[in-house]
């Protein structure tokens, strides 16, 4: 028996493995051949345990790349930005610092872009996944033919493991039933684990959570939040790799939701920055980019770029506004303060196993630029993106009613700072996220760590590196050759270009000459220091009106010479004509090879609501199974018009939901409340459509039929109920969602599962339906 453990021993370890060469090589790596020799007997036959090939060197680093969502180029403290983060100043103090890294201006594309090495719409994500169209670069699904840096790493020998947001499933897959491909540990992505949310964004408190293949619920606990849940998953991740496969380095994606709307933290984190934002954004502008300078991590002479026509002066706020203004400031200083000190947790947990020396840490400040979604401050992110009038009173006042200012940042608010804090987060650049046309939008912090081969130095590297750089980096560094087919699929070739010459050289020549930017029809082309910029149909209210008859060919192009102009505060396009003639038709030549084409492609779900991104079936059958169906898989209630049957037995005095869609920032739910039949058109918050039968249901079984009129998304609508033939209520609709409800809220039979779309039963969610439903039928007109 001694003998037979030895050599499952010996059997499975990889401590011994031998380095093979890896140019040309097709993924997955061919099955190492026996060492044995069978004969007909055991006696005439040897035995030899088979000793499979090492496809890395036996020092190959671990690689860990944390990625914040929405932060900007401004915000983080250490770099001058008023937001402490501790965990990133740790980074870049033990390492090195990129103040020239560009990220794609939006989340699905960067993320897409970072993890293949390939540009955006190269891979099929140049708009997010629930924007998507069908064009080759709009798709937002990643083709097998640009295997990402998980699935590499996997077959060469890492354990893959990825935590927190995800953004790079196609939005109609993102059901129980799959296809699981292009999920994270799906055959088209390649982890080996995941844990985080599928989706663009999802409350912290109690946020629509998947592990692996599998749907799970967050605990009803009042200290949960996913930023610590996220920490406690990795560093328990990290633990069983060291218990179970300690000989294999680790490849860590962390992605945590922050500081992605909604700006979700407990109150001692946003407390910690009390009176801070008082001043306002602008005098909060001229403050960050006083200590960029003081710090070095900008030139002297870098200017301060003027503030867009579109965001007003701190100044014209009125005074009754200011204290829910600087409280949405507060309440994402600490979101992102927050996450950056349980991101710290995996670097602890570095130090503790020994492994901190050998482990090369991307810590990459933010997806895009920070954002301005919340235009003039909300407490319901999703309101401008459904094109609902409001006004800042009535939030307030719904706010109040609510319980004022303290419930921002609670599971009762999806709130989401003012645009002027946005534009001021990306300090001292123009715009800000979506806008790939100016650094804004584009350019974010980056820090590396990896003790044991960088010199850790104060000098930022100046070279001009963008997102789809990381993955050759990555190689390189571990000594991977690109395979030339994974999984039966030729490859394309990466479009990045490696920076690990920049490691312990700050002066080194760049040797990234070109880059393109396209998100929106908002556009750019850098070429040698220089840079040509022109915004889309979304900033140019002029082309915006003209919708998909905009023509880019007429914009207007700007010229910046980013050696001596840091902030892209000069635009010399008057001066030099044939420069940008120039980079013009280059921008063409790359947006050509990139798929780019149609310029703007991610625009076109703002033109055509109807084009949404949905699934293709017009009627479904539910029962109480049913549950956790995402938002843009689910039937378009509350947005198209719709008839909805319901067979159930209901007991006397029946309470509990029958069905329900999205969440308690908006959303619609149909429900009993002690025999009574009740429905609730939440519109985002703003305005609460209610109506209750005024009697009762008897017990035994029923029919209830609900009908829903809506001319076209957006429109208003009418609702009417009927039980067994007889009508019980209607509701009149003063104005329906145009896109969605939320971001990642689901569709539910039988319950109300993550937030509860009804201050009615908030305090008894998730109000499971005290009688039995046998079906619910579902029907689109």
């Amino acid at each position: 028996m001694k003998s037979l453990i030895s050599c499952l021993i010996i059997g499975i370890s990889l401590a011994a493995f031998a380095v093979e060469p890896a140019a040309g090589q097709s993924l997955p790596f061919p099955e190492t051949p026996s060492a044995s020799k069978a004969a007909p007997s055991l006696k005439a036959s040897t035995h030899q345990w088979r000793k499979a090939a090492q496809h890395l060197a036996k020092d190959a680093p671990n690689v860990v790349v944390i990625l914040l969502d929405d932060v900007g180029f401004g915000q983080a403290g250490t770099y001058g930005g008023p937001i402490r983060t501790p965990t990133l100043s740790r980074i870049a103090n033990s390492g090195i610092s990129y103040n020239q890294f560009h990220t794609t201006a939006l989340c699905s594309p960067t993320r897409a872009a970072l993890l293949t090495g390939r540009n955006h719409h190269h891979v099929g994500n140049g708009v997010i996944t629930e924007m998507a169209a069908d064009w080759d670069g709009y798709l937002g699904t990643i083709p097998q033919t640009t295997a990402t840096a998980a699935r590499v790493l996997t077959e060469y020998g890492y354990n893959t493991a990825a935590f927190g947001k995800w953004h790079n499933t196609p939005a109609t897959e993102t059901t129980s039933m799959g296809p699981f491909t292009h999920w994270p540990t799906g055959s088209g992505i390649g982890f080996s684990y995941f844990y985080g949310f599928l989706a663009g964004e999802t409350s912290q408190w109690e946020p629509r959570l998947v592990e692996n293949l599998n749907q799970i619920e967050p605990p009803h606990d009042e200290s949960y939040h996913l930023s610590t849940d996220l920490a406690d998953k990795a560093v328990s991740w990290m633990r069983q790799h060291r218990a179970y496969t300690p000989d294999k380095p680790f490849f860590i994606y962390y992605a945590p939701g922050a500081g992605h709307g909604p700006h979700h933290v407990a109150k001692e984190w946003a407390d910690k920055y009390k009176g801070k934002f008082d001043a306002g954004w602008d005098k909060m502008r001229e403050e960050i980019l006083a200590r960029q300078k003081a710090k070095g991590w900008v030139p002297a002479d870098a200017k301060l770029t003027p503030r867009p026509a579109s965001i007003p002066a701190w100044s014209d706020i009125p005074e009754n506004q200011h204290a829910f203004q600087t409280r949405l400031m507060e309440l994402f200083a600490g979101f992102v303060e927050q996450a950056d000190t349980e991101a710290g947790r995996i670097i602890d947990e570095l130090d503790r196993q020994g492994l901190r020396d050998n482990t090369i840490v991307f810590y990459l400040v933010g997806d895009n630029g920070a954002a301005t979604a919340g235009q003039n401050g909300s407490i319901s992110e999703l309101i401008f993106q459904n094109k609902i009038k409001s006004t800042i009173e009535q939030q307030m006042q719904t706010l109040d009613d609510l319980g004022g200012l303290d419930v921002l940042g609670s599971a009762k608010t999806d709130n989401i700072y003012h645009a002027g804090w946005g534009w001021a987060g990306n300090t001292p650049f123009p715009y800000m996220k979506q806008v790939a046309s100016h650094l804004g939008g584009t350019r974010n912090p980056m820090a590396i760590s990896w003790p044991a081969k960088i010199k850790a130095e104060k000098t930022p590297r100046p070279q001009f590196t963008h997102v789809v750089d990381v993955v050759p980096t990555i190689y390189e560094v571990i000594g991977i050759t690109p395979p030339e087919s994974v999984d039966g699929f030729k490859q394309d070739k990466l479009d990045g270009t490696s920076f690990a010459y920049t490691f312990n050289d700050p002066k080194a020549k760049p040797k990234k000459d070109t880059q393109y930017f396209e998100i929106f029809g908002n556009r750019a082309i850098y070429h040698d220091g220089w840079l040509a910029s022109a915004l889309g149909p979304s900033f140019v209210p002029a082309h915006a009106k003209q919708g998909e008859n905009w023509d880019p060919a007429g914009d207007t192009w700007e010229l910046y010479d980013l050696r001596t102009d840091f902030s892209q505060a000069d635009n010399i396009a008057a001066a030099n004509p044939q420069k940008v003639t120039e980079l013009t038709a280059l921008f063409m030549k790359e947006a050509e090879a990139n798929k780019v084409f149609p310029i703007g492609g991610g625009f076109w779900y703002a033109l055509h609501p109807e084009d949404r991104v949905s699934t293709p079936y017009k009627s479904w059958k539910f029962d109480a199974t049913t549950r956790r169906m995402p938002e843009f898989t689910a039937p378009g209630l509350g947005r198209v018009g719709s008839t909805v049957v319901i067979d159930a037995d209901v007991p006397e005095n029946a309470s509990g939901v029958l069905y329900a869609l999205g969440g308690f920032s908006g959303g619609l739910s149909l429900f009993m409340d002690d025999g009574h039949l009740a429905f609730e058109y939440n519109l985002m918050m703003i305005e609460r459509y209610n109506t209750r039968s005024e009697k009762k249901l008897s017990s035994g079984k029923h029919t209830i039929q609900v009908d829903t009129t809506i001319a076209k998304p957006g429109s208003p609508g009418m609702v009417v109920i009927q039980v067994d033939g007889t009508e019980y209520a209607r509701l009149e609709l003063k104005q329906t969602v145009a896109l969605a409800f939320t971001a990642s809220e689901t569709f539910d039979v039988g319950t109300d599962l993550g937030s509860p779309v009804s201050k009615l039963y908030y305090d008894r969610r998730p109000f499971a339906f005290t009688g039995k439903i046998k079906s619910v039928a579902v029907d689109l007109k």
